[in-house]
């Protein structure tokens, strides 16, 4: 043990250095041969597309509470870390860096650009693992895994071909999203919506026999030159008699057939729908149903194709243009509404998106989703707060065929090849060098690669070697926890669950906690347009790792968004000095320690010894919960409200006399279980305090997590110092309301008896001279009022000038008064209470609460003055 202790708390000084500790010890690295119970997180693992966000270190911070608690808790732990290969996140990013290069990828070729990007990966993995580090996450780094690393790709092979065998997976036509920037297809949820202002345009469609006309609203004209039929409701009777009637589409002049659907919607534009199968995935649907041509007018540039006829070559909006102007001029268009609508854009690089159809591969999904919803509605798997359970399943119950082929070149290539010779189909876990049909070498790999989440969805068994079956799969399979973001509850969440089923026969990790989505102070996301991010680096830089990591603890209220205002970091870095300061106060006042047993205990260490054991109950209940505020708030408010401001305060003088070496073994005692409850919110700062205590053991990291010991509970010395605080507190509250210092001392009376040792806390916790037992209260005294029986008094005497005080202070009831009413005004206005968020709500409850307490506790000493 070394305990000499600087005068201050200096994060840079400790953070790396323990972490170094820690890695050489191999604390975050288990044995298989470890016969002790195990727990195994996978870390959600970052996009190599640049820094992680504060976003990211509140997910590596609550995963990193659970672990360290458990590996105090006698757990053999697993916590594996890994980075993403994020496809088109990370081939945008580099072309966009080549492109300030005056480079091009499709100049460069497919081998050149895929050297490139594998130095970018390499680079920004290091960087990726340094960032993890500096947030002090355990994670095992010697079993580190990438998403395109060797063992993950031969299980991403291992899989396709599995569902490829069993029918899941086909090529087929299908509408796709398709990013014209990416040139890629996105999948449903890679799509972000905008809402835009928008046209309405309404077109008249002339019948075939020149009898009338029917008239169709739609906000993109130029897919007209697609359409292949007009939808109308069945049952609309506007238009039930038209059904099987032709008309002219026009510009085009093609015949095309009015049919009953009953997608079309009575209530949206005119109640006619045109329909144009290649470039809407509801009409796409419609044309399936009735068997209609499917007329595709785009290439993947957006510019019209030869079936565009005059208007080949035109890019999508241009094509507008000039669509609508020809419209108006043969006399069509009837009419433009301006709206607002929704549109998709790629999640990327937020181009508008255009429906295609277009050959892709797909999974089809509705048999692997059985498994996984079962496993949900049975409670195998549970969600954290319970409401996502409900997102998730109407989410599985609504699933549609995954497409899973991106025209990328970074990623896992489609383990396909073509036989240039017969056609065959080659699949294949590995390299095919001749067709399995007629042995030509004649061979062309399918030139797609996989969407980024199918290797993703193998995280959970392929990062502990699955396909091989190794020690890690049967001794960490299945994990216990995934922590993780809403907004790939479908993207990752479901398809681990599914994938965990489909080739584990077991499910990926018994609970998923949903964290919170992190703000800044004002609510709004952090994002670079409205360049509000707070760089976690740059906070760890300044403020340290712990300060950071307790703070969005102390806000991960489940269910509920963080508002992060750098404010609350500045507080928990004084809360880190505090921790500092007292323990330095504890080591420096160790002087000829030696062990003596917990006896013969006074008031106040009977009342810290028992909030001891109801603090480290919370605590461990809390966590068990993922309760993390709550956790973080009860050793917050033990270490610095009852360690720090009465125990301590309580012990000091105590320390002088005979009955040092108990208060030296007590405070000791307080501070191991008080630092390890810390421990997995704050590792720095409490190992470095730790190693420094009178203790037997290595590091706090693997130190037995403190247990309740009922030999400590004592119920009634809580209710009676609780008792002597109150008076106490009440005392402060009198010289604090009347501008006494605290430091000076007083006279007080009491209509209660009082024992030696009462006295003696009374006397040093509130700075009081002298104590009188008294019923009546003395002359020129203000008064508090602890419960319905027991009354103190503050002597006034010639401390202040009575009248002046109570003139003071009843100015300051008036002023608190005006301010409590505009709260109470806007407390009772509707359109407040209809239009406020309802934390402002809240905060404006509780700041009218404040006042008005303030208000009582003023005017019971006005009226004690008196």
């Amino acid at each position: 043990m070394n305990n000499e202790i600087g005068t201050r708390y200096d994060p840079q000084k400790i953070e790396t250095k323990w972490y170094k500790f820690w890695l050489e010890k191999g604390y975050f690295t288990p044995k298989n041969e470890d016969s002790r119970p195990k727990y195994s997180i996978v870390i959600p693992p970052p996009n190599i597309t640049g820094k992680i966000h504060m976003g990211h270190a509140l997910n590596i911070t609550l995963q990193d509470i659970l672990v360290r608690f458990k590996r105090m808790n006698g757990f053999k732990t697993l916590w594996v870390p890994g980075e993403d290969h994020a496809g088109i996140a990370t081939q945008t990013a580099v072309e966009k860096f080549l492109e300030k290069k005056g480079q091009k990828r499709e100049e460069l070729g497919r081998e050149k650009f895929l050297e490139i990007v594998w130095d970018w990966a390499n680079t920004y993995r290091k960087t990726i693992k340094n960032q993890i580090m500096a947030i002090g996450a355990s994670v095992d780094w010697t079993r580190e895994r990438f998403t395109l690393d060797e063992g993950l790709s031969k299980a991403v092979r291992k899989v396709f071909v599995s569902l490829y065998k069993k029918g899941l997976i086909y090529k087929g036509k299908y509408i796709v999203n398709w990013c014209p920037r990416c040139k890629t297809v996105l999948s449903d949820e890679e799509v972000e919506y905008h809402e835009h202002d928008g046209k309405l345009y309404y077109i008249k469609y002339p019948f075939a026999d020149s009898t009338g006309e029917i008239v169709i609203a739609t906000t993109r004209p130029e897919t007209m030159l697609g359409d292949t039929a007009v939808a109308v409701h069945p049952s609309d009777e506007r238009y039930k008699d038209l059904i099987g009637k032709e008309v002219i589409l026009p510009l085009v002049g093609r015949k095309i057939k009015i049919i009953g659907d009953v997608h079309a919607d009575p209530k949206f534009g005119t109640g006619a729908l045109k329909v144009t199968p290649a470039h809407d995935p509801n009409d796409f649907l419609i044309g399936q149903r009735h068997n209609l041509e499917f007329i595709n007018i785009f290439n993947e540039d957006m510019t019209i194709n030869e079936n565009g006829g005059k208007y080949k070559g035109l890019d999508r909006y241009e094509a507008r243009k000039a669509i609508v102007e020809d419209l108006e001029k043969e006399g069509y268009l009837l009419k433009i509404e301006n709206i607002k609508h929704s549109v998709g854009h790629c999640y990327r690089c937020d181009t508008v998106i255009e429906p295609l159809l277009m050959d892709q591969w797909f999974v089809s999904m509705k048999s692997l989703a059985e498994r996984a919803i079962k496993a949900v509605e049975h409670g195998e798997i549970t969600f954290y707060p319970k409401r996502w359970e409900k997102v998730y399943l109407n989410w599985m119950y609504e699933i549609r065929d995954w497409c899973i082929s991106r025209q990328l070149w970074w990623g896992h290539r489609i383990p396909i090849w073509y036989c240039q010779d017969c056609g065959h189909i080659n699949v294949s876990e590995t390299d095919v060098q001749k067709c399995e049909k007629c042995g030509s070498n004649n061979l062309k790999q399918d030139e797609d690669v996989l969407d980024t989440w199918f290797s993703s969805a193998l995280w959970p068994f392929s990062t502990l070697g699955w396909p091989e079956e190794t020690e890690d799969l049967k001794t960490f399979y299945p994990t216990d926890v995934l922590v993780t973001g809403f907004d790939i509850i479908f993207f990752w969440v479901a398809r681990m669950i599914m994938m965990g089923y489909e080739f584990m026969g077991e499910k990926p990790f018994k609970d998923v906690y949903i964290h919170q989505l992190v703000r800044d102070k004002y609510g709004r996301k952090m994002s670079k347009s409205l360049g509000n991010g707070i760089d976690p680096l740059e906070i760890i830089e300044k403020y340290g790792a712990d300060p950071m990591r307790f703070t969005l603890a102390l806000m991960a209220a489940q269910g509920r968004d963080i508002n992060l205002d750098i404010k609350y970091i500045e507080n928990n870095k004084k809360f880190a000095n505090k921790i500092w300061n007292a323990t330095r106060f504890v080591i420096l006042n160790l002087e000829d320690f030696k062990e003596v047993p917990l006896e013969n205990l006074k008031l106040s260490d009977q009342w810290i010894l028992s909030r001891t054991q109801k603090t480290i109950k919370t605590v461990t209940e809390a966590i068990e919960n993922y309760e993390f505020n709550i956790a973080a708030k009860e050793i917050y408010n033990f270490f610095w409200d009852e360690l720090c401001d009465w125990y301590i305060e309580a012990a000091k003088p105590r320390l002088k006399t005979e009955e040092k070496n108990l208060v030296q073994n007590i405070l000791v005692y307080v501070l191991d279980k008080s630092l390890k409850l810390l421990h997995p919110f704050m590792p720095f700062i409490t190992e470095e305090l730790w190693q420094k205590l009178p203790l037997s053991g290595e590091s706090i990291t693997v130190s037995e997590w403190p247990k309740v010991e009922n030999k400590f509970i004592f119920e009634d010395s809580e209710s009676h110092f609780n008792l002597l605080m109150s008076i106490i507190r009440g005392i402060r509250n009198i010289k604090a309301e009347v501008n006494i210092p605290q430091s000076t001392k007083v006279n007080i009376s009491i209509n209660k008896d009082l024992s030696d040792e009462e006295k003696l806390y009374i006397e040093t916790l509130a700075n009081v001279e002298k104590i009188n037992i008294t019923n009546s209260k003395p002359e020129k005294s203000a008064s508090a009022y602890i419960d319905n029986e027991i009354e103190v008094y503050v002597e006034l005497g010639e401390l202040i000038d009575i009248e002046s005080e109570i003139e003071r202070l009843s100015k300051k009831i008036e002023k608190l008064e005006k301010d409590a009413e505009k709260f109470r005004n806007k407390l009772s206005n509707k359109k407040f209470l209809e239009g406020a968020p309802e934390e402002i709500i809240n905060e404006t409850k509780e700041k009218l609460n404040n006042i008005e307490e303030q208000i009582n506790k003023i005017r019971t000493v006005v009226d004690s003055l008196k």
